[in-house]
């Protein structure tokens, strides 16, 4: 099993999580480094899940270039928003609902957030990788450590205001009820372009925090086109 940044390979499948290619962020918003492979080198992957539809996680022009068959994940009730912004196999998941695709199992679960959002629990070469997408921390979080146990969590620590996701003390919190044994900090790919938006909070800080509070989870911080290996 192989995670790099947002690309999750297992199984011999590749599955592409939350996909967003552009350069340049939006006017609140700036893309600090490019994405470390373009929409053509990743066109051919199995399976997109997609966790809401704001801007940094829906590529258009990359889900109008993936082939019919690949399938599309997404929130059941703005699936329709999905498809309107290019995707044609969209699935809708609603959360706790599963979906077996290629020997490997995907749950959505909740997630809390500034829209309708979901996450994801990928089961594959007997591991178990909880995907956040962007969410605040919730009692959710609790339900997902006991049913599911993961083994990697990908979760968002915001660096900037008004947080969209946790910041570094919500999500030791997040990690002391999920208690994976690997995290790897996500949304770390766009920042504010106005210095009064940015706090301190950093994955680096976050770190050690966990490390303050007394929990052996690793942490692994992925810039643009890093990866994390499982052992064995």
């Amino acid at each position: 099993m192989k995670i790099t940044t947002v690309l999750i390979e297992a199984a011999g499948k590749q599955i592409l999580t939350d996909p967003y290619f552009g350069l340049h962020g939006n006017p609140a918003y700036a893309r600090p480094h490019p994405p470390a492979r373009s929409r053509e080198e990743l066109s051919s992957v199995d399976l997109v899940l997609v966790s809401h539809n704001h801007f940094d996680h829906v590529d258009r022009r990359f889900l109008r270039m993936l082939p019919v068959s690949v399938p599309i994940f997404a929130p059941a009730i703005t699936a329709w928003m999905t498809r309107l912004k290019g995707g044609r196999n969209v699935t809708g998941l609603k959360p706790w609902q599963q979906k077996s695709f290629d020997g490997i199992s995907v749950t959505a679960v909740s997630a809390r957030h500034v829209t309708f959002t979901i996450g994801y629990v990928i089961e594959a070469e007997g591991r178990r990788i909880y995907f956040a997408g962007d969410t605040y921390l919730a009692d959710f979080m609790a339900k997902i450590g006991q049913e599911f146990h993961p083994d990697v969590a990908l979760i968002p620590v915001t660096t900037f205001r008004i947080p969209m996701t946790m910041g570094e003390s919500q999500a030791v919190k997040a990690v002391r009820l999920l208690s994976p044994r690997i995290v790897i900090p996500i949304h770390l790919g766009i920042v504010p372009r106005s210095p009064l938006m940015r706090t301190r909070d950093t994955p680096e800080g976050f770190r050690e925090r966990l490390r303050q509070a007394g929990m052996n989870t690793e942490v692994m911080i992925l810039m643009e086109g890093q990866s994390w290996m499982s052992p064995g």
